[in-house]
C-alpha cells in the first residue's frame, strides 16, 4: 500500500488480531514455569504489541502532519523526536536495564502479580488484564516500538534534507564508482566512519555521510538507521563486513609482492 495512512490502519487491525490469538494460546496454559512466564512477557508479547504501538504512532503522526512546505513538515517531525527522546530519558534505568540483557530484576518486570509501586509503573498496567500482563512488558514494547518511529521519522527527515542537498550539491564525479556489495556491507563502513569521526574533524552529521555516500556510490541505503538495529542486534559477529576487510587487507599485505 502507498497509502501510508490506509497501510497503518490495516495494519493496526492485523497486529491486534494477531495480539488477541496470542493471549487465548497463551491463557491456555494454566500452569507454566516462571522462567517459561519471565521469557514470555519479556521477549515474545513485547514483538507482538511493539508493532500496535508502532503502527498506531504512524498513524497518528501521518494524520497529523501539518500543510504547508516542507520546512513546517521537517519542523513536525523533529518535535515528534524530541517526544520520543523524552520517553527514553524519562525511562533511562529501565531502558539501560533493557538494552544490556540484564536479568536480575525480571522476577519483577516479568512475572505476574509481582509488580513492585516504587518501580515508576505506567498507568496502562492498572487498566490492562493482569492475567496476560506484567508491570513492564508493556514498557519492552513501547521501547522496541519507538526504536522503530525513530527509524521512521530519521528515514523522513533525511528524505526531504537529501532533496535539499541534491538541489545544492555542486558535485559532479568525473567517474562513475558504483558500490556492488550490500547495503548492509555499507551501513556497516559508514557508521564506522561516522564513529571514528574521520570526516570533517567529527563535525559531519550521519546522514550528510550516508548522502554523499549515496551520491558518489550510486546507491539508495534506505532505511539505514533500521539496517544499524538489526545489526546490532546480531548474535555475534556484528561487525561482520568490518571484519572481512581485515582479513582480507591482512593476507594481500602478506602474500602480495605488489610494490605501492
Amino acid at each position: 500500500m502507498d497509502d501510508l495512512i490506509v497501510k497503518s490502519v490495516k495494519s493496526i487491525e492485523i497486529t491486534l488480531t494477531a495480539i488477541n490469538h496470542l493471549k487465548k494460546q497463551f491463557l491456555k496454559n494454566k500452569t507454566i514455569s516462571t522462567d517459561t512466564e519471565i521469557d514470555f512477557f519479556k521477549n515474545i508479547k513485547p514483538k507482538f504489541t511493539s508493532l500496535s504501538i508502532y503502527h498506531n504512532t504512524i498513524l497518528k503522526i501521518e494524520t497529523k502532519m501539518p500543510h504547508g512546505g516542507e520546512k513546517i513538515a521537517k519542523k513536525y517531525l523533529n518535535n515528534e523526536l524530541k517526544k520520543l527522546k523524552r520517553f527514553f530519558d524519562n525511562n533511562l534505568d529501565f531502558y539501560n536495564y533493557h538494552r544490556t540483557g540484564s536479568s536480575f530484576l525480571d522476577f519483577k518486570y516479568f512475572v505476574r502479580g509481582n509488580y513492585d509501586i516504587k518501580l515508576r509503573l505506567d498507568s496502562y498496567y492498572f487498566e490492562t488484564d493482569h492475567n496476560f500482563s506484567t508491570s513492564h512488558d508493556f514498557k519492552v514494547a513501547k521501547i522496541l516500538a519507538y526504536d522503530l518511529v525513530q527509524v521512521y521519522l530519521e528515514t523522513k527527515i533525511l528524505q526531504m534534507s537529501k532533496r535539499d542537498y541534491i538541489e545544492k550539491s555542486q558535485l559532479e564525479p568525473k567517474g562513475k564508482i558504483i558500490w556492488t556489495g550490500s547495503k548492509v556491507s555499507l551501513t556497516e563502513i559508514l557508521y564506522a566512519f561516522h564513529t571514528k569521526g574521520v570526516f570533517n574533524n567529527g563535525a559531519a552529521e550521519l546522514k550528510e555521510i550516508a548522502m554523499y555516500f549515496e551520491e558518489i556510490f550510486h546507491i539508495d541505503l534506505g532505511q539505514y538507521r533500521r539496517t544499524f538495529l538489526e545489526i546490532r542486534e546480531r548474535k555475534s559477529d556484528r561487525t561482520k563486513f568490518l571484519n572481512t576487510l581485515e582479513e582480507v587487507l591482512t593476507k594481500r599485505m602478506d602474500e602480495t609482492d605488489e610494490t605501492f
